[in-house]
């Protein structure tokens, strides 16, 4: 593998690719070129092939990629041949919209504990995992060897909550909170802004638009 400083958004297209790749894969498609990859997400097949060849050469010349053998070393650049386990920190209802969604992942990345700090959610039940109170979170962690924090919280409780999840001693953080979380470098964290991706929608929408009128 080249040892070359990969970027962010290198790393972003990453998943993207795979999906697309899966699906062709179940659909028993058995190679695919950069041109159709492009077509299929809407990007520069250079771009594509770029990205690619930071890690290897996966294609040949004239044929394109092979589909499974890409999807397999796709994962193991993104570390999917490792189990990752996460805590879900926030039994709302965007917590329980993500536990539900846990069935559909695969079994590299799966959310193995729920906490809150509610009592009166405390001890209930979200897709078989047991809501947990807080004061466990410390000891989960360490005997589940959870290395994932998802933070569903209230704003003003997000960074209490990151705060106890890097105490605990995981690696990365993706919160969903509508907050600007600090976290020493050794943590990771990702923010999923709902409200900064619907007014960035809604600014290249009305920007099409106003082309299209032009």
């Amino acid at each position: 593998m080249k040892q070359l400083k990969i970027s962010e958004a290198v790393v972003r297209r990453l998943p993207v690719y795979l999906q697309v790749l899966s699906e062709l894969s179940v659909r028993e498609v058995q190679t695919v070129s950069s041109q159709e990859l492009g077509r299929k997400l809407d990007l520069n097949p250079a771009q594509i092939r770029k990205d690619l060849a930071y890690f290897g050469e996966f294609g040949r010349k004239g044929i394109g990629y092979d589909v499974n053998y890409l999807i397999e070393k796709i994962r193991q650049i993104l570390n999917l041949d490792t189990t990752h386990y996460a805590a879900l920190i926030g039994a709302g209802n965007l917590g329980h919209a993500l536990c539900n969604y846990n069935t559909y992942l695969r079994d590299n990345v799966q959310i193995t504990a729920v906490f809150d700090a509610s009592p009166a959610k405390i001890g209930s039940t979200i897709n078989g995992l047991t809501v947990l109170p807080m004061s466990e979170l410390r000891e989960t962690i360490i005997a589940q060897r959870i290395r994932i924090g998802i933070i569903t919280v209230p704003a003003s409780e997000a960074q209490n909550v990151a705060n106890e999840l890097v105490s605990a001693g995981v690696d990365g953080i993706l919160n969903f909170a509508p907050a600007i979380l600090k976290v020493p470098e050794s943590v990771r964290i990702h923010h999923a802004n709902f409200t900064t991706e619907l007014l960035s929608l809604a600014y290249y929408i009305e920007k099409e638009r106003l082309e299209r009128d032009e």
